[in-house]
């Protein structure tokens, strides 16, 4: 599989010289997480409005430096960004969906699900302390599964990404030593692994590589058709990836208390809770030197949040709750101003 960037870019209708004359396509670049998504509701909205959306699907490190450059007109990160950070640079940020990262792996002989894992292990995998798949810790975790003596390759991502965010933090909150070595961020210094770019190429290396582990956002293993692994969370309950299991890892989240909504969902308690479940957040400047723009994209925004439940769910993603995105609207109206001051929403 030639792994490449992955882009939507629906064109303005041009049935409609009124309509299009009014409408303009709107551009943003950041996060793969949210890709399968942000697509599927880029191809619905351009159906129901006319106005189309770019989305480039680079990672949320270039995502986050093209919206700081202003070269799109909103970026996605699966890092909610410090509110000293967005103060810094002018942005605000907001959640868009939720959704959960998962461990996929290429294991011929074991069906998809049946390994488990859990955290500890999953960090000593990543720190090349455990190598082999038949290796005591694992096999102790899986019981009666015929785990083969194959090296185990490591794949993480090249790029800098919020999808590395949400596995590292979470391998930081259940492992001393990865804490200490390594650390949580979109881009750390990984002890082992083969790099691909995007969920896609992480997907990708480990479609191509027998014995190799990776992780992903669950829409792509999905999609694929790839072995994922069950995850031991919190409480101890050894789960599969499901979209009830992030909803119940989302369902504490204190939106309205957090400062810039930075809400990390990562290892949340609960036995119905998957460990790694987080949300995508876009992020604009606070003034906006064209507030017909900026008011296009909230409208994009605000269509999905009224509108793309089910196309979020088919994905297995978590749709935004309804008191989330009225918190989100009212944040809008508050901070995204046009060059005098003027509310764009």
């Amino acid at each position: 599989m030639r792994m490449k960037h992955l882009f939507v870019s629906i064109a303005i209708a041009a049935t409609s010289i009124a309509a299009s004359a009014q409408a303009a396509n709107i551009t943003g670049a950041g996060a793969t997480f949210p890709y399968p998504v942000y697509a599927k509701w880029a191809e619905l909205y351009q159906k129901a409005s006319g106005v189309g959306l770019n989305y480039q699907s680079v990672g949320s490190g270039a995502g986050i430096k093209q919206i700081k450059a202003r070269t799109v007109n909103f970026g996605a990160s699966d890092m909610p960004l410090p509110a000293a950070e967005l103060n810094a640079a002018g942005l605000f940020q907001f959640p868009a969906i939720m959704g959960g990262v998962v461990p996929i792996i290429n294991l011929p002989g074991v069906a998809p699900g049946q390994v488990r894992l859990s955290g500890a292990v999953l960090a000593d995998i990543y720190l090349g302390k455990i190598t082999k798949w038949n290796a005591p810790q694992i096999a102790a975790l899986n019981p009666g599964v015929k785990l083969p003596a194959e090296d185990i390759t490591v794949v993480r991502r090249a790029d800098s990404s919020g999808t590395s965010f949400l596995f590292t933090d979470y391998l930081a909150q259940v492992s001393p030593e990865w804490k200490s070595k390594i650390g949580a961020g979109t881009a750390v210094k990984w002890a082992v692994g083969v790099g691909g770019k995007g969920n896609e190429g992480v997907a990708a290396n480990v479609q191509r590589i027998k014995g190799s582990i990776g992780y992903v956002e669950w829409a792509y293993a999905k999609k694929n058709r790839m072995q994922h692994t069950q995850l031991q969370n919190k409480d101890g309950v050894f789960l599969q990836p499901s979209d009830d299991a992030f909803k119940a890892a989302a369902a504490g989240a204190n939106w309205a208390g957090t400062p810039g909504f930075a809400v990390v969902l990562t290892n949340q308690a609960g036995k119905a809770s998957w460990p790694i479940t987080g949300a995508s957040y876009i992020l604009m400047h606070k003034v906006q030197p064209n507030a017909a723009t900026a008011k296009e994209v909230l409208k994009f925004f605000d269509w999905a949040y009224k509108n793309g439940g089910p196309a979020a769910a088919e994905l297995d993603y978590v749709p935004m709750p309804d008191s989330v995105s009225k918190l989100v609207q009212d944040a809008w109206r508050a901070n995204l101003k046009d060059a005098a001051g003027k509310a764009v929403w």
